[in-house]
């Protein structure tokens, strides 16, 4: 296929193209790297006049090139050529891409071959911006049609015919394998003899192809975008990639040319030249801010930007050497705002370096060297000079607010007292890590700077603060300062406007006692011999007290504080807080808390609002007791020592009992619980729980419960496992309390006897009952009480005999039960067949380890199972619709057939008159004494025969076995064979050491069942 894409132009463009209109771009990168795109600025088209270039690149690190040479030919005309890079191409029009081989020495082929090569970009010049063009839409060419006005250039092409002015044309060509691309540029004039076939408006072509243009006209692509829409789209875009933009179309170029997008230039760390950058000055004269941080010659560029734009109001520069000179032509730059300087070195290191500009509002010289700075500004507001290396800073800025001089260890105490004392309106001041400064500057400066409210002090090692007074001061950040004790509070208490006070890493500091009514936030970590905290203010809001291994007292009044962490305070005891507010408190690893701190936390003790507590291994609290009706979460996780806990919080929803290992004694009266897991603390003795929101409870492990007083009206799931000590009066007032229970988990609880069962009949929506690993001999209180029941397991139970269940298989007792689990129990096999021909209802039956289980063998017209022999005696597969019987049976529900581990049974054969047509599932693994298995089922899906060392026989007729496990089987790969021939749906076959089957029969057992997907076999799986 070969595809068009032409843009046109109408009369009027045309007619100013060859004056005015700036045209054509072609640049190829040598060896093939990256595209690249330019904008050509030619102004005019008279001798003597420049032509310049705006091109950028599509590097890897998209970096902007801008490169141009002025040249002159014989004439004196001057030619755009290349300086940046030789695979760099810059022309105009056709008449510049003649001038330009003239004068470079080449002919038109061997630019032509430049300029066409595999991997060339396309752009456009810029036009008259105060031109209003009307722009066409794109138009597609399908490779039906041929194109006459054009000619691709082939790359290895000697000559080439260029276009006359009045028809100028770019095209691209590519490789003729497969797809070719054309791109084509043309613009004619509507009037002339030759019409373009391309317009819109209709016209014959020179070739006389009339009938292209009605063609053309049906495959148009309308892409139109309004000029306002198109300006708000670019708008978002940054300069690279509104460059990039540019390469779509002209009326995009023309957009992405707008001045609105060039008033702030960012060649930060860029590779531009002074020429280059003298262009951009030319062509937007209205740009208002410039960064040439990191690029090369800065004093260069600067100069021109200060002398060239007369609206620059943010001038960005850096990483380099400036001048004296420039310093004394800022004041030419009348509307200059903000200046930012950074890591530069300042004139020659030896003179004073002066800043003098009458409008400037904000002044960055951060990270440089100069001996001196002189800064004489009357509308200065900020000045940064951080980490500037200046042995003297003389400041004349009367209207000065914010002064940052951090990190200037040249600086004198001298200089700094100076510098901030001239400065009458100064609010902010950040000295931090000046090690000169002391306490007389201090003053000094509190006696200067009234407005003063802010302040950092950080590491000045040689203040104390003890005779300084800042009473307006609103942010005192005096961290790592060793020369801070608990002498200096009684100054920083004079300061009754502070409302942020940071104490980090004061290391001689013992106490804070303060007393300030608006300070929001306090921050003391890493106080090494820090001790006491006593805090009173009304608006204090966030505290910060963290690795303070010697604090063990804290006191704090506060009316907004919400929220408190006080994490690994290990030598905290002492507790007292009036925070009206407060809601969250965190006092994880707090090991010297006492049992006191109750109190605190409990109605009355000064935290009326706290809805969350964690006391995380606080491991001295032994005996724990909360009292509050605004509690919500409660933590206690790793209280080891903790033997008693009491709460009365009708509205704790969460409490969290992890490793409370030692817990003896637990009472949750009232609480807002849904749900509750003791089984975490196996010394649990006496349990008391009044929740009538509880819906789960879960009292797993608790071995020596032996009191337990439940009243959970809504409780729906109890599990009491292994309470080996629960009595039946207890579980007879539980049930009386909870009559919604519906799982109830009695597993290992050996002391529940017939009276206890009895009391089940207060459970109306009992649906689960477990009763595994008891000694329970009779079942008739359950079969009379739990009528609802759904599910029953008697898991292990021994004592059970062959007539503990004569009454569901006789008497039809428990008509809704579903599950039923004896595994490995003693009933006889007698017992399991009338169990298994009598309760059809049932859908889940586990019959795991019964060692008096035989055979399961239902195609014997004998014993309890003879009413399931059908008249013909067939034994293929079918419905239920075409078995023919006399009399007819009831279908089994039976889903799901568990006997793994029956170590005596040697046959199963289920056929289909024992009328198992919803058995989806059977599970003989472990059947080691297994050697036959014959099933017949319609909807069987699941057979695991794993483990069955002496299986022989194997015969299946389920057509919808999905899943065949023989792992370990001694059976034959023939008898396989057969077996699955008849699964149609057999998906997934195990037969992992087999040693009858050899990886070498997997292709013969695939092409018996095609329906195969995944064979796992001892050596490989596939």
């Amino acid at each position: 296929m070969r595809l068009w894409c032409c843009f046109g132009v109408g009369e009027e463009e045309e007619a100013n193209t060859r004056g005015d209109m700036k045209e054509g771009l072609l640049s190829t990168e040598a060896e093939g790297k990256s595209e690249e795109f330019s904008f050509v600025a030619m102004e005019n088209d008279q001798a003597g006049s420049s032509r310049m270039g705006f091109s950028i690149g599509d590097e890897l690190d998209e970096d902007l090139f801008l490169g141009m040479e002025v040249a002159r030919d014989g004439g004196g005309d001057e030619i755009t050529v290349d300086c940046s890079d030789p695979w760099e191409l810059v022309i105009g029009n056709s008449r510049y891409f003649e001038r330009y081989a003239s004068a470079s020495g080449h002919d038109l082929g061997e630019i032509d071959e430049l300029g066409f090569g595999e991997e060339t970009s396309l752009g456009f010049g810029r036009g008259n911006r105060d031109r209003d063009y009307q722009y066409k839409r794109a138009k597609v060419l399908s490779d039906s049609m041929e194109c006459h006005y054009a000619t691709a250039m082939s790359p290895c092409a000697n000559t080439s015919t260029l276009p006359a002015d009045g028809a100028q044309s770019i095209s691209q060509g590519s490789v003729t394998s497969g797809n070719e691309m054309l791109l084509c540029l043309s613009s004619a004039p509507n009037g002339g003899g030759s019409r373009n076939p391309m317009d819109s408006n209709g016209g014959g072509d020179n070739d006389g192809g009339g009938s292209n243009s009605s063609k053309i006209e049906d495959l148009e692509v309308k892409m139109d975008l309004t000029d306002d829409l198109l300006h708000m789209v670019l708008s978002f875009l940054d300069h690279i990639n509104r460059c990039r933009a540019a390469r779509v179309c002209r009326q995009w170029r023309a957009a992405t040319a707008h001045e609105d997008f060039w008033r702030c230039l960012n060649f930060e760390s860029r590779n531009i030249s002074p020429i280059q950058f003298a262009d951009m000055c030319r062509r937007y004269p209205n740009i208002t801010e410039v960064n040439i941080c990191g690029a090369l010659a800065i004093d260069l560029l600067v100069m021109k930007a200060i002398t060239s734009l007369k609206y620059i109001e943010t001038l960005i520069v850096g990483k380099g050497q400036l001048e004296d000179g420039f310093f004394h032509a800022l004041a030419d730059c009348s509307l200059l705002k903000t200046l930012s300087v950074t890591d530069a070195t300042l004139g020659n290191g030896v003179q004073e370096i002066p800043v003098f500009h009458d409008r400037l509002r904000h002044l960055q010289i951060m990270k440089c060297r100069a001996l001196r700075i002189s800064v004489r500004c009357p509308q200065l507001e900020t000045l940064s000079l951080k980490r500037t290396n200046m042995g003297h800073a003389v400041l004349n800025c009367p209207q000065l607010q914010e002064l940052d001089i951090a990190s200037c260890h040249k600086l004198s105490d001298a200089g700094i007292r100076s510098a901030a004392t001239s400065c009458p309106l100064l609010a902010s001041l950040d000295m931090s890590t000046c090690s000169c400064v002391s306490d007389e500057t201090l003053r000094e400066i509190a006696l200067m700077c009234p407005s003063l409210r802010v302040l950092n002090a950080s590491y000045c090692p040689n203040i104390s603060l003890e005779s300084v007074r800042l009473p307006m001061l609103a942010v005192l950040k005096l961290c790592g300062c060793e020369g801070i004790t608990s002498a200096s509070m009684a100054a920083i208490s004079h300061s009754y406007m502070l409302e942020v006070l940071e104490l980090d890493d004061c290391s001689l500091l013992t106490s804070v006692s303060l007393d300030i009514p608006h300070l929001q936030n306090i921050r003391l970590v890493h106080c090494r011999k820090f001790v006491d905290l006593n805090l009173r203010s009304p608006m204090l809001s966030s505290i910060t007290v963290s690795n303070c291994a010697a604090l063990h007292r804290i006191n704090i009044t506060s009316n907004l504080l919400q929220k408190l962490m006080l994490q690994k305070q290990e030598s905290l005891s002492t507790l007292a807080l009036q925070c009206q507010s407060l809601q969250e408190l965190d006092l994880t690893e707090c090991e010297s808390l006492t049992n006191s701190i109750c109190e605190v936390f409990s109605d009355g003790g000064g935290c009326p609002m706290l809805r969350s507590l964690v006391l995380d291994n606080c491991e001295s609290l032994t005996e724990v007791e909360f009292n509050s009706s605004s509690l919500v979460s409660l933590s206690l996780v790793g209280c080891r020592a903790m033997t008693t806990l009491e709460l009365k919080c009708p509205y704790l929803e969460q409490v969290f009992l992890d490793n409370c290992d030692h817990l003896e004694r637990a009472s949750f009266c009232p609480v807002g619980l849904r749900s509750l897991n003791l089984g975490i603390c196996p010394k649990l003795n006496v349990l008391q729980i009044e929740a009538p929101h509880m819906v789960v409870l879960e009292l797993k492990g608790c071995g020596v419960l032996s009191e337990a007083a439940i009243n959970c009206p809504c409780l729906i799931s109890l599990d009491a496992s292994f309470c080996s000590q629960l009595k039946d009066d207890c579980l007879s007032a539980t049930t009386a309390s909870c009559p919604l229970i519906e799982s109830l988990v009695l597993m290992s609880c050996p002391s529940i006897g017939p009276d206890g069962l009895s009391s089940l009949h207060w459970l109306s929506y009992l649906t689960l009952l477990d009763l595994s690993y008891t000694f329970l001999v009779n079942l008739q209180p359950v079969f009379e009480s739990c009528l609802q029941l759904k599910v029953l397991k008697l898991q292990a139970c021994k004592y059970l005999t062959n007539s503990s269940l004569e009454a569901l298989y006789k008497d039809g007792a428990l008509p809704a039960l579903c599950e039923l689990d004896l595994s490995y129990g003693s009933l006889c096999q007698s017992a399991i067949e009338e169990l298994l021909a009598s309760c059809t209802h049932l859908t889940h039956v586990s019959l795991n380890g019964c060692v008096n289980m035989h055979d399961l063998n239902w195609e014997h017209t004998g014993g309890q199972l003879s009413e399931f022999s059908s008249m013909d005696g067939s034994s293929s597969i079918c419905s239920p619709e075409i078995i023919q019987e006399p009399f007819v049976h009831p279908d089994r529900l039976l889903q799901n057939l568990n006997c793994v581990g029956c170590s005596n049974i040697k046959k199963v054969v289920i056929p289909p008159r024992a009328r198992c047509f919803h058995l989806s599932s059977l599970n003989l693994s472990l059947s080691a004494n297994l050697k036959e298995v014959d099933v017949a089922c319609f909807n069987l899906s699941f057979l695991n025969l794993s483990n069955c060392y002496s299986l022989e026989i194997l015969k299946l007729e389920c057509p919808k076995l999905t899943s065949l496990f023989l792992q370990s089987c001694s059976v034959a790969e023939e008898v396989v064979e057969d077996a699955i021939l008849h699964c149609n749906m057999l998906e997934t076959l195990d037969v992992r050491f087999c040693p009858k089957i050899y990886p070498v029969y997997m292709g013969r057992l695939r092409a018996v069942c095609p329906s195969l997907k995944r064979i796992f076999s001892s050596l490989c799986a596939s």
